[in-house]
């Protein structure tokens, strides 16, 4: 049988390593290539424009990747679940292939997809390529459940085996035969809008640093692996959060969107690793991308992950509503530098290194501010480019001390962490110009500095930079208090639920017993 394929690009913005494209292409006679702008995904109404950009960018060359193969990327509006039905029917389908997206409301939506498909009699192939391994299979050699620390998922995998090796891209004798039908009414109407077609004003985005798109994650991944050394003596705790330019690779907006595979970079760095002494997991860019896996496996198999209600191993705080806070810290208006800083750097690039993410985080929510953790995963939803589901919530929940992290004594310092990689302040006169006159010693804590200087560097706190909302020496042993509190709880209601009357059978462990009974490391 010839078929008539649509292939649903959603993540996977890419030709290389996409078996769910090379099966589209088999025995076809029609390929539809289609991305659907879904106005039901969650938080993309309130994206922001840098997001917007990045993904426009990584449709466009999508699309011209697409044409060196003499097809194309039809662009559609709508609810899937309302358009593919449609398209069945003017298109004549008979297959439609996707890569496996495990988010809860892409689970949801695939599953009303699925079953429109078998009602038209159109074949549903999906192909895991997003994350390392089947994160169900993760969960299923585990027991059925998913690792709930680092060297769990790492044993976990390594009894798998190695990753698969990356499929190769689509070339154009793979399209012979194949064509992609499009009138120019089509052309027109499913083309890649512009950022003003969508309502959004290209002058209001900040500079444009990491530009979407396939093409541009492999050229960047290329520059990193020349770095043979960089690359083999990498260990993430020692990057800078501060720098001026990254310390990092920056490629995880490109991982995000699927415009570079995580099995090509895996395989990559396996590749400058051979026969090369080199640093090991969980600091190592191998450890990064299996802290990736590990997240959007525990994301999979732990409920309401994105929650603190109902999510069996987040801590249950009492968390303060406070909105003049919250539009703070949000706004870069905390009187923090250091802490300001960062948050501007985070609007004007969409991008900001994990150690600074740690220090906003912390200062949010146990360090000062006392917010939960569930406001700031909203903020960094918004403007953070590598702002993926499962990495955010997991990790909003590490830093809060409210699951896989217990430390909450550990606490960042506004003023002195930023110190430590940067003592004359050059990342904050970088990001705050107003304090760039400021002198090293007040420029992490300006209000301390004397009127004069004040006067000297044309900035008077309480006027052109604010008084810090908070007296952090003051609220952050306060703030201790209330985790230790919370967890004394937490261990209530834990040997509460865990009693048992003379002869009663012990429950076999579920996840949150797991998680009560080990004291998690901090890798």
């Amino acid at each position: 049988m010839r078929h008539i394929t649509i292939h649903w690009f959603r993540k996977g913005l890419r030709l290389h390593d996409n078996p769910a494209l090379l099966a589209a292409l088999q025995g076809c006679t029609e390929i539809y290539p289609v991305f659907v702008l879904d106005p039901g995904v969650p938080n993309q109404a309130h994206a922001s424009i840098n997001c917007w950009r990045f993904l426009i960018g990584a449709l466009e060359d999508l699309d011209c990747s697409l044409k060196k193969l003499n097809s194309r990327l039809l662009v559609l509006r709508g609810k899937p679940e309302e358009v593919f039905p449609r398209l069945f029917q003017r298109w004549k389908v008979t297959r439609l292939t996707f890569e496996v997206d495990t988010e809860p409301y892409s689970q949801h939506r695939d599953e009303k997809v699925v079953k429109l498909a078998k009602q038209h009699n159109v074949e549903v192939i999906q192909k895991v390529s997003h994350t390392l391994y089947d994160t169900e299979r993760i969960i299923a050699k585990n027991n059925g459940k998913p690792p709930l620390t680092f060297n769990r998922l790492q044993a976990v995998v390594q009894s798998l085996g190695a990753p698969e090796k990356p499929v190769p891209p689509p070339m154009l004798e793979d399209m012979k035969g194949v064509r992609t039908p499009c009138s120019e009414k089509d052309e027109e109407s499913y083309k890649v809008p512009t950022l003003e077609e969508l309502g959004l004003d290209p002058l209001s985005a900040g500079p444009e640093l990491y530009p979407g798109g396939e093409q541009e994650a492999l050229r960047r991944l290329d520059e990193h692996m020349k770095r043979t050394g960089w690359v083999c003596h990498f260990q993430k705790p020692e990057t800078s959060p501060n720098a001026l330019s990254p310390s990092t690779t920056v490629l995880s907006p490109y991982v995000r969107y699927g415009c570079l595979s995580a099995r090509t970079f895996w395989w990559r760095l396996t590749d400058v690793y051979q026969g090369r002494k080199h640093s090991q997991p969980p600091v190592s860019l191998h450890g990064q991308l299996l802290w990736r896996e590990f997240f959007y496996t525990t994301s999979v198999g732990i409920p309401n992950f994105n929650r603190m209600e109902g999510n069996p191993v987040c801590l249950q705080v009492d968390w303060d509503r406070n909105p003049e806070h919250l539009a703070a810290w949000r706004e870069a208006r905390t009187g923090f530098p250091f802490i300001d800083a960062i948050m501007t750097q985070l609007r004007q690039e969409g991008w900001i290194h994990h150690l600074a993410r740690h220090a906003v985080a912390c200062f949010l929510t146990r360090g000062d501010l006392w917010i939960s953790w569930e406001e700031g995963q909203k903020v960094f939803e918004e403007l953070l480019l590598d702002g993926d589901w499962a990495l955010n919530a997991g990790n909003w929940q590490w830093l809060s001390a409210s699951a896989f992290f217990h430390q909450y004594y550990r606490v960042y310092s506004p003023i002195a962490f930023g110190k430590k990689t940067d003592k004359s302040g050059e990342y904050i006169k970088k990001y705050l110009p107003i304090l760039k006159k400021f002198p090293a010693e007040y420029i992490y804590e300006p209000w301390k500095a004397p009127r004069s200087v004040q006067e000297r560097a044309g900035c008077i706190v309480g006027k052109d930079y604010p008084r810090p909302i908070v007296d952090h020496e003051v609220v952050s042993k306060k703030n201790m208090q209330r985790m230790k509190m919370a967890y004394s709880k937490r261990s209530e209601t834990f040997n509460e639920s865990n009693g048992k009357a003379k002869g009663e059978k012990r429950k076999a462990a579920s996840v949150v017993d797991m998680l009560m009974k080990k004291k998690v490391k901090v890798n």
